[in-house]
């Protein structure tokens, strides 16, 4: 008899032991879920603390759950740079480089924001070095940096080696200065090879060239650039000026002429936008 006790009071212990750990379960559940009734009490067996709120719980989300993830943007490698840019309308573009310098690029930027126009910026990186609040006021009125190089050389003459550190060196001067890696870079004298579109595309930027040479880095005077700009103008036309490499007074005098001109033409005077792969 005593053995058949024991087997008896055994059996009824495992299962008082199953019912407490169930109702405890069932209780966390409800408090994570918000199912039940609130401050519920199991049914049966000795009562068990009120589980905590889901606040208190650090819950992982479960695999497969969750926003997809975007694609990774890739930049295509491309044989020619791009000359001119889509947009509606009579769009144009105007770029300016070489820069910055503190002696020209601070007056090109004022005539800017007084029209309200945004502009591109092909800085090389021992000039942006030595100028980075320009870069963050650049970056502050909405305009868009391009990488030009670190000092400016014939890109065709050197190695991989050598063209690779000339843009990385700029890009982190970029980042560093203007808060984002820059997305865009041109050539020093336009001179493009393979390699130096195959190194752009790797750290993502895309090759923008010109449509519209100002030749303002001859120094041609202020109403022949006037000129050039009035006579090239036309939907999707690139401008390529310059706010470093010499003496640019002619440069910022010209701009303050032709930017209110074209906006009276109605010309829309604005940034290209990337267009990843």
């Amino acid at each position: 008899m005593k053995k058949d006790q024991l087997l008896i009071r055994r059996r009824l212990l495992i299962a008082g032991t199953g019912a407490v750990g169930a109702a405890a379960t069932a209780g966390v559940l409800a408090a994570v879920t918000g199912d039940g009734p609130a401050g519920s009490v199991p049914a049966s067996g000795p009562q068990v603390r009120r589980p905590l709120g889901a606040s208190a719980y650090r819950l992982q989300p479960l695999t497969g759950y969750g926003p997809p993830q975007a694609a990774p943007r890739r930049t295509l490698v491309r044989r020619e740079p791009l000359l001119r840019v889509s947009g509606r309308g009579r769009t144009m573009v105007l770029t300016f480089d070489d820069g910055p310098d503190p002696r020209y690029t601070p007056d090109i930027l004022d005539t800017l924001a007084e029209y309200d126009v945004r502009a591109m910026f092909f800085v090389c990186g021992e000039m942006a070095a030595d100028s980075k609040k320009l870069l963050a006021r650049m970056a502050d009125e909405g305009h868009v940096v391009g990488n030009h190089t670190w000092s400016h050389p014939l890109l065709t003459r050197l190695t991989r080696r050598q063209i690779r550190s000339q843009l990385e060196r700029t890009c982190d001067v970029i980042e560093e200065a203007y808060g984002e890696r820059p997305e865009w870079f041109r050539a020093p004298y336009g001179a493009w090879n393979r390699a130096a579109f195959q190194l752009g595309a790797e750290l993502g930027m895309e090759p923008l060239g010109w449509t519209l040479d100002t030749l303002d880095w001859t120094s041609p005077g202020t109403r022949s650039i006037v000129r050039r700009v009035e006579n090239g103008a036309a939907p999707g036309v690139v401008v390529l000026a310059h706010d470093a490499g010499g003496d640019r007074s002619q440069s910022v005098r010209a701009l303050r002429r032709y930017l209110p001109e074209l906006l009276d033409s109605g010309y829309h005077v604005t940034v290209p936008r990337r267009h990843y792969a």
